[in-house]
């Protein structure tokens, strides 16, 4: 048995080291210039903060951790995206060894991921969405370890409280799957009386709390700007009384196209689609609050405000769906049918890259078709035609100021939207098609 799981971790292994690989290269290859929220991460990460005009600090934090060490290398940010993805697997197949006490169906559970393009097709573009993955499954894992156990560890209560201000720090919407987690602890304690109030728990409360002072006081100096902009994202000031039903419905619809090729590998491995409830199922409770929970609030939202909910904003929702779904189908599990599965999942393995291939070489007017480098090189030859020092600074949208802080090779910080006020801080400056670039006084 011993070798047998130690194989199959192998499998396990061999299977992230490819994933990694292959969504670091393709991209790396067929990719000009890094993507839209790469390169707004890496404007906003010159100049950190504990805030920026659209989100909170860690998805800049980290490209720009990556930035210091790497420089302006665009493998690296693509490399960056799928450390985060593999930290997020790694702790679904740990909770799915916990969970299914079974080494080969925890490694399925982890196989199906690849089926949900959130995990493969749009992760080489590091954002908040990819930033949230290691957070929301590590948050997920120490969860289920002081929900399995009397013996509440203080170590665990704090690592939740710091994984779950880290992943809140990285997207508001993290607030999903925390307040689905706080419902089920919340049901247990005082309405089914299973388990007891623990005062440890109180250190998860008070860690997250502490670690987003900084931020919560940011806010407040910047008029809660983050949170003005997710919410014209939704669409919400402009909703009517249709809205209520329509984007609900568009929500639930899209889910379902995306889960298609997941439910087609489940269908590749059980002998019936035979699924078995059973709420009194302490496992299986705790699968729905993490997994069904956060959709389900995400949808009232949607119903009860009358706001679109982005597709791209699901990202983290569905990790743990392969453990759910291995859970109550595995007495359907036909072992005769792997081989099948397998097939349907190499395919779709190797599906997914090859369309991001063709999709980057055949499109040439995509953001990451933009010349970043030849337009940074024009700036500084420019530049140095006039002055002598280096460029400290860019003024201009993070799109275009964002290229030239990436690309020159001085690193000038980007400081902002071009405004009257800005040119305050500025000695000598050059302006260039809606940018500017200059040194400090």
């Amino acid at each position: 048995m011993n070798v047998l799981n130690r194989n199959i971790k192998n499998i396990f292994f061999i299977f992230a080291l490819s994933h990694l690989i292959i969504w670091t290269l393709i991209p790396s290859l067929t990719n000009k210039n890094l993507p839209l929220d790469v390169i707004e991460a890496l404007a906003w990460g010159s100049n950190l903060d504990w805030g920026f005009n659209k989100h909170p600090p860690m998805s800049a934090f980290f490209p720009e951790v990556f930035f210091q060490i790497f420089g302006s290398q665009d493998w690296a940010y693509y490399l960056l995206s799928q450390i985060f993805v593999l930290i997020a697997f790694y702790y679904v197949f740990k909770l799915a060894c916990e969970v299914l006490g079974n080494i080969k169906l925890s490694l399925i559970s982890v196989l199906l991921l690849e089926s949900i393009y959130f995990y493969n097709f749009t992760t080489p573009e590091f954002n908040v969405n990819v930033c949230q993955l290691p957070f929301w499954s590590l948050v997920v894992y120490y969860s289920w370890k002081i929900y399995d156990t009397k013996d509440i560890k203080f170590i665990d209560c704090f690592l939740i409280g710091l994984f779950a201000a880290v992943g809140f720090l990285s997207k508001y919407l993290f607030i999903y799957l925390l307040a689905s987690i706080t419902l089920l602890f919340i049901y247990l304690i005082f309405v089914k009386r299973t388990k007891k109030f623990d005062f440890k728990y109180l250190i998860t409360i008070e860690v997250f709390l502490v670690l987003l002072v900084p931020h919560l006081i940011w806010l407040f100096n910047n008029d809660f700007i983050t949170l003005t902009y997710g919410l014209k994202r939704t669409g919400l000031e402009g909703s009517g009384i249709l809205d209520h039903l329509k984007y609900p419905i568009i929500f639930l619809g899209k889910q379902i196209g995306i889960l298609m090729p997941f439910f087609f590998l489940i269908y590749l491995l059980v002998k019936k689609t035979k699924f078995k409830f059973n709420l009194k199922d302490k496992k299986l409770l705790f699968l729905l609050f993490v997994n069904i929970l956060p959709i389900v609030l995400m949808l009232l939202t949607s119903l009860i405000t009358g706001s679109k909910v982005r597709t791209m904003w699901m990202t983290p929702f569905y990790l743990f769906f392969g453990v759910l779904f291995v859970y109550i189908s595995q007495s359907q599990i036909n072992t005769k049918k792997i081989n099948s599965f397998l097939y349907g999942f190499l395919f779709l393995f190797f599906l997914s890259p090859i369309l991001y291939s063709y999709d980057s070489i055949s499109k040439t007017d995509k953001r990451t078709d933009y010349p970043g480098k030849e337009v940074a090189a024009k700036v500084q030859i420019v530049w140095q035609q006039d002055f002598d020092k280096e460029i400290e600074f860019v003024i201009g949208n993070e799109w275009k100021a964002g290229n030239l802080s990436y690309h020159l090779k001085s690193r000038p910080t980007w400081e902002g939207f071009i405004n009257d006020e800005i040119f305050s801080i500025a000695n000598e400056y050059l302006c260039i098609d809606d940018v500017c670039v200059g040194t400090y006084k």
